[in-house]
């Protein structure tokens, strides 16, 4: 039996504490260890944070840019397909059609010139070929088509311009093309329809006699232009022999302007169509409107004088109107709001290009700002002063009257067709909006009929038909046998049937003694034909 030995035993206690406190160092080792890392692996996680960050705050940078970038493209896209839309949809023959446009040219050397017809198929120019190939551009109806219809050498004007590309192109029928080809001779061109009117056109041109200036007449339901006339005029089947005293530079003729759309007026009295709308929609009450006229109005040492000095008396709205009193005219100018009277001439087509199918159009011009003085004001309101328009532009205004105040947009080609009749293209009336209210337009009517009725239109009376319309005298020069004569209206007959004309003449007296009477020329041959 071992003895017990108590100092073995003390060491042993001894050993196995020297072992637990090994084991309790470790511990703490291992978990300071363990701390260490901890906030080694923190230290590192914070300091990978912002990088991290920086990198994300990068990318998303990117993106942005990527994403600006693309819809910048896009947008690029987006406005180049529109735009070749809009080109192919509205400007394409424009482009076509444009006389530097060298591909025309080359069409000629394949294609006979077509044909332009009046609206019952009458030919007004066509292509004679002689034997030796040679050809000749005809018009049969010489200057009474002159500027309608237009010239085809040294440049064009007229439908020979508007359809320079369709009477160019020959859509003949197939085989008659091959056989052409085989043969090596020319297609014939399409031919070009037009809506003029032989008999108006006729009755324009002779209602307008020595006289210089125009003649429009347009069907206010559809816009077909019927007739147009301006004088002087010329010969297009001579104007390659007369070209050069045409265009001499120190030549004053006007023969190739085309006054009826190209040319610019004073309205004279005609204006007061604008004037009295003016005055109605700025809440005036016509009934309430009174003047007493003398012959002559003076205002801030300014006067203004009636047509020889006439006085008309006590006058209402309708009578100021139907006498074209300039005197109750001038005094209703002063009274208008100056800017509203203008936003109303705007609306009615003033300083913008007009919406038709013609090219070369003049732009009409009236320019009456606040602070005016009181004398433009007073000539603006009775057609002088600074506005200028043409004859289209007054047809188109009469035409709107009529037709309750939608605007169809003026037009003179009806359709195209292959040499056998078949037609390729047709051009259909295309309503420009409303360019005055129906209750406007019937007010304006019952003023106008009431200038024929009772006024300076009464030669305009008439079993056949209904007239409506204002005279105008312009005056242009200090010679008062030298002003423009003016009339601007429409007439109708118990069929329905209806046209709106503007007619001015050149260097003669008041629109009653000349305008008036030609008017009259054009709408008997008209209703009396139909």
């Amino acid at each position: 039996m071992k003895e017990w030995n108590a100092h073995e035993r003390n060491e042993d206690k001894e050993v196995e504490i020297l072992d637990f406190n090994d084991k309790q160092k470790k511990k703490r080792r291992d978990k300071t260890k363990t701390s260490t890392r901890g906030a080694k692996y923190e230290q590192s996680r914070h300091m990978q944070t912002p990088r991290k960050a920086k990198n994300e705050r990068r990318t998303t940078t990117r993106n942005k840019e990527y994403a600006i970038v693309t819809y910048v493209f896009l947008a690029l896209f987006i406005c180049m397909t529109g735009w070749i839309i809009y080109f192919m949809q509205f400007k394409s023959e424009d482009f076509i059609n444009n006389s530097y446009n060298a591909r025309l040219a080359k069409l000629s050397d394949y294609t006979v010139r077509g044909d332009i017809l009046a609206n019952d198929g009458t030919v007004l120019a066509t292509t004679n070929v002689d034997e030796a190939g040679n050809e000749t551009r005809k018009y049969p109806y010489g200057s009474v088509f002159a500027h309608a219809v237009g010239y085809s050498v040294n440049g064009m004007s007229g439908v020979e311009l508007d359809a320079n590309y369709n009477l160019l192109r020959s859509n003949a029928f197939i085989l008659t093309r091959i056989f052409n080809e085989i043969r090596d001779e020319k297609n014939p061109g399409d031919d070009v329809v037009t809506t003029l009117d032989v008999s108006l056109q006729q009755a324009c041109y002779d209602a307008m006699g020595s006289q210089d200036g125009a003649a429009i007449v347009i069907d206010p339901a559809t816009g077909k232009i019927l007739a147009m006339v301006s004088k002087p005029d010329y010969d297009p089947n001579t104007i390659a022999q007369n070209w050069d005293s045409y265009v001499a530079a120190d030549s004053d003729s006007t023969v190739l302007l085309n006054r009826a759309t190209q040319g610019l007026y004073a309205p004279g009295s005609t204006f007061k169509i604008f004037t009295l709308l003016s005055y109605l929609k700025q809440g005036n009450d016509p009934n309430a409107f009174s003047y007493d006229c003398n012959g002559t109005f003076e205002y801030n040492n300014y006067a203004m004088h009636c047509y020889n000095n006439k006085a008309h008396g006590s006058e209402n709205l309708m009578d100021a109107f139907g006498n074209s009193c300039n005197c109750a005219f001038s005094n209703i100018g002063l009274s208008l709001d100056l800017d509203a009277y203008h936003k109303l001439c705007q609306k009615m087509l003033f300083n913008q290009d007009l919406p038709t199918a013609l090219k070369n159009t003049a732009v009409s011009k009236m320019t009456l700002e606040d602070g005016a003085s009181s004398s433009l004001i007073m000539q603006t309101a009775i057609g002088q002063g600074d506005t200028m328009v043409s004859p289209l532009h007054m047809a188109m205004v009469a035409s709107a009257i009529a037709n309750n105040g939608t605007l169809m947009e003026p037009y003179i080609i009806d359709h195209t067709q292959n040499e056998s009749g078949t037609i390729v293209k047709q051009f259909d009336a295309t309503s420009y909006g409303e360019l005055l209210s129906s209750s406007d337009a019937a007010t304006l009517q019952e003023y106008m009929r009431f200038v024929v009725t009772n006024g300076t239109g009464s030669v305009l009376n008439s079993d056949l038909y209904e007239a409506y319309g204002k005279t105008g005298t312009a005056e242009f020069s200090s010679n008062k046998n030298e002003d423009h004569s003016w009339f601007v209206g429409f007439a109708k007959n118990a069929e329905g049937k209806q046209i709106a004309v503007a007619v001015v003449m050149e260097g003669v007296e008041s629109g009653g003694h000349y305008a008036v009477p030609a008017t009259k020329k054009i709408f008997d041959a008209y209703f009396g034909a139909y």
